[in-house]
């Protein structure tokens, strides 16, 4: 197993790992990067449905028998935006998307192996550059290429998440290993590798409680969370929306759920390695669905890793040791992430005023009442402690 095989790499982990500051798009999408661009601005006249509405429909079918990957993907930063604002951006709702959006992510979304919609992969993975190319992935480096209103509590909410991301590289990078490891009896390499990437999960809590540095709860809830709900259980849009002059629809409504956190492929990842499992309820339910929003090689990794890990079975037959503790410290660092994870939603979802359509307190943007099951989850990784 090797981390290339699925678009993975151990100093940017699942982040793209192309520079997609540096993608210029075929010509033919220039009213597209344009419109992206003055995004913030046609947010802010309260009628960007009357700017989005006279778009070209870009035949981006064609055109994607000679665009690179990285093309697609960050023709799907643009279009994905663009959508998101066009359904959320204005008071009343839209029963439909205009064909000039509707057709190009739909094409788009079915050649990368994804949703027509925002995911956390557009909104979080293929999104950011570096100011200095040299100077490395760290908070104080980055910027977000495509946003919907800008400002310092967007990007910080997304490059946190960046950040995040790049630091995870160096736990990556020691999974194939491990599963090599353990299948070898290795348990002096493998208490090694659990140790550092305990390290690693060390460094994610430390960035992960940066979030309130420059991201304000109030400010998140009104001017960001807004334009990143979806469409599937959302009392704004019961019926889904219409994608029009998509075929394989029928012209019946759809629903997909929104982009959030819980698509970032770190937790699932280390759950699978680690063998950590969580009773069936709703949001178990819900994280599973969750897994076809993943990009399909980080989708066939996790697969992957959990057919083959034995890293628990090996640690629980090693006895009372280093390997133990190794392993113990990343699961408590997990259940740590996790404690935080439901502190934000509780101080930046759930005791915020209630929002305008779509943007409920109760609900996530992924269309869960969340608050009910993430201590649940947090109190089951905990559970699982090797004694």
């Amino acid at each position: 197993m090797q981390l290339s095989d699925f678009d993975i790499t151990p100093d940017r982990g699942f982040l793209c790992s192309f520079d997609a500051p540096d993608v210029v798009l075929p010509e033919a999408f220039d009213e597209i990067v344009d419109a992206g661009i003055c995004l913030p601005d046609y947010l802010m006249t309260d009628k960007v449905r009357f700017f989005l509405d006279r778009l070209p429909e870009v035949p981006v079918a064609a055109a994607l028998a000679t665009m690179s990957d990285a093309e697609k993907r960050m023709a799907m930063v643009r279009y994905s935006f663009l959508v998101q604002a066009y359904v959320w951006g204005e008071t009343e709702v839209p029963a439909a998307l205009p064909r000039c959006l509707a057709r190009p992510i739909w094409d788009l979304a079915r050649a990368l192996g994804q949703q027509p919609l925002l995911p956390y992969s557009s909104y979080v993975l293929d999104n950011w550059g570096m100011i200095e190319p040299d100077a490395g992935i760290t908070l104080d480096n980055l910027f977000m290429i495509q946003n919907f209103l800008a400002g310092q509590d967007e990007a910080w909410f997304v490059l946190v998440h960046v950040a995040i991301e790049a630091a995870a590289g160096k736990a990556l990078a020691e999974v194939p290993a491990m599963l090599d490891e353990t299948m070898q009896e290795d348990g002096t390499a493998l208490t090694a590798s659990l140790g550092r990437i305990g390290m690693v999960w060390q460094e994610v809590n430390s960035l992960f409680d940066r979030m309130p540095e420059k991201c304000d709860p109030y400010i998140y809830f009104n001017r960001v969370r807004p334009y990143i709900h979806g469409w599937q259980d959302n009392p704004a849009l019961p019926g889904g929306l219409i994608y029009d002059g998509v075929g394989d629809t029928e012209g019946k409504p759809v629903a997909f759920r929104g982009q959030t956190g819980s698509q970032s492929s770190i937790v699932p990842l280390m759950d699978a390695l680690l063998g950590l499992t969580h009773e069936q309820d709703p949001l178990r339910r819900y994280l599973d669905e969750l897994h076809i929003y993943r990009p399909p090689a980080h989708r066939r990794f996790i697969d992957a890793v959990r057919e083959r890990s034995a890293v628990r079975a090996t640690v629980q037959a090693s006895g009372p040791g280093e390997m133990r503790d190794a392993y113990n410290h990343i699961v408590e660092q997990i259940a740590a992430f996790r404690t935080r994870h439901l502190e934000y939603a509780a101080s930046y979802i759930n005791k915020q005023s209630k929002g305008g359509a779509g943007n409920d307190t109760e609900v996530g943007t992924g269309g869960t009442p969340f608050m009910r099951y993430l201590k649940k989850h947090r109190d089951e990784s905990r559970a699982q402690l090797i004694a």
